[in-house]
């Protein structure tokens, strides 16, 4: 396509891929794009690359949402003091291994509840098609780096109604399982289907007019998704705290692969956060780093230059198959032990050298959020060693 009318848009951070690069300018040569940013933690994905925020006229991408629709983050803060961490850690690990679910297709073998299983699923043949499926996987974990984590969260002010000092806290990460999965891709396909004028290198690209019937569909879909990877997140917060007897003192959670409807520039555009964060001006969001490293909860600046957007983690310095190449437990474990993490399960793909330094990460977006907490992962959950990624 010809790239004269492309879309300004400006990136974060110095040492981004130049395949992450090149799927940015090509997402803004669009037709129908207006604007675009690049987040520090950018790395190759499909269509748009993962940290990648692109705003559009009257027109939706779906694999500029991403095919984990509605991937999010979620922080409880427990009334119990942090050094339970040493003293209970045996139980805490049990009420993990009791309360969650990982990998492809997970489920309980007692289906849990929650009211979005009441919502009506038939807005789309593709929905009403998956709910049996969704219901099966409610309140589970997918694979990749979808997480489950206790840890100990620092205040060093007052926040989140809290005073200042140590908490024990729950974070989790992932999104709409298999149900958001299938979603994307049925209206991906559908968007190739209307657009096979766009080259290959944009296939992936391919968009949904708000105005059309489809466009309609895969909206309310995508809302639909949305309000489901809530529910998982707040069914594993519920049953942790419930399971421990605990009180949850504080909470904060946000979505990082949506499409949200805002004004930009006077003007009202679909603001597609693939892998970022939203930052308006105040609001709350947890950048998480790696298994070993710090997340950290930051208020927004309110960027209008990055489009009230921010990362979504400190992001990948390798693929998943050069990490599982390249690295081995052993080379892994001192660096567990210095940090007082116990690994539960997870893949070398997800090992801490696979990513980026994230107070690097968050230096270079220190004018897009403040962090305002910092969370230190001590128990980790992740899919089994050999699960394949859902996002």
């Amino acid at each position: 396509m010809d790239d004269t009318r492309s879309a300004p848009w400006r990136s974060w951070g110095d040492d981004l891929d130049d395949a992450s690069v090149e799927q940015m300018r090509r997402a803004c040569s669009l037709p129908v794009a207006v604007r675009g940013a690049l987040m520090p933690d950018a790395h190759l994905g499909y269509g748009l690359p993962i940290g990648g925020v692109l705003a559009t006229a009257g027109a939706v991408i779906p694999y500029a949402v991403g095919v984990d629709i509605a991937c999010r983050m979620k922080l409880s803060v427990w009334d119990l003091p942090a050094d339970r961490l040493e003293d209970r850690g045996d139980r805490l690990v049990r009420a993990i291994e009791a309360e969650t679910r990982f990998g492809i297709g997970a489920s309980f073998t007692e289906r849990r509840d929650h009211p979005v299983m009441d919502e009506d699923w038939s807005i789309t043949p593709v929905t009403e098609r998956l709910k049996d499926r969704a219901w099966a996987q409610l309140g589970t974990s997918g694979s990749g780096n979808h997480f489950v984590e206790l840890g100990v969260l620092a205040l060093d002010e007052p926040e989140l109604g809290l005073d200042p000092g140590l908490y024990l806290a729950l974070l989790s990460h992932s999104g709409s399982r298999g149900p958001g999965n299938e979603v994307a891709r049925h209206f991906s396909s559908l968007a190739s289907a209307l657009h096979p004028e766009l080259p290959r290198e944009l296939a992936h690209l391919a968009w949904l007019g708000l105005d059309t019937e489809p466009g309609r569909a895969y909206w309310l879909a995508m809302q639909l998704m949305g309000r489901y990877a809530a529910a998982n997140h707040e069914l594993i917060h519920r049953h942790l705290a419930e399971h421990l007897g605990v009180e949850v003192l504080a909470g904060v959670e946000n979505h990082h692969n949506f499409a949200w409807l805002e004004v930009h520039d006077g003007r009202e555009v679909v603001v597609h956060r693939k892998g970022a964060t939203p930052a308006g001006e105040g609001v709350l969001g947890i950048i998480p780093g790696s298994m070993a490293t710090p997340a950290y909860v930051v208020r927004g600046a309110g960027s209008e230059a990055s489009l009230r957007s921010a990362s979504h983690g400190a992001g990948r310095r390798m693929s998943r198959k050069q990490a599982r190449k390249r690295y081995r437990w052993d080379d892994v474990r001192d660096l567990l032990r210095e940090r007082r993490v116990r690994v539960l399960s997870a893949g070398l793909d997800e090992v801490p050298m696979a990513y980026k330094d994230i107070d690097e990460v968050m230096a270079a977006q220190r004018d897009l959020v403040r962090p305002v907490a910092r969370f230190q992962p001590r128990l980790v959950k992740m899919a089994p060693s050999g699960e394949p990624p859902e996002d």
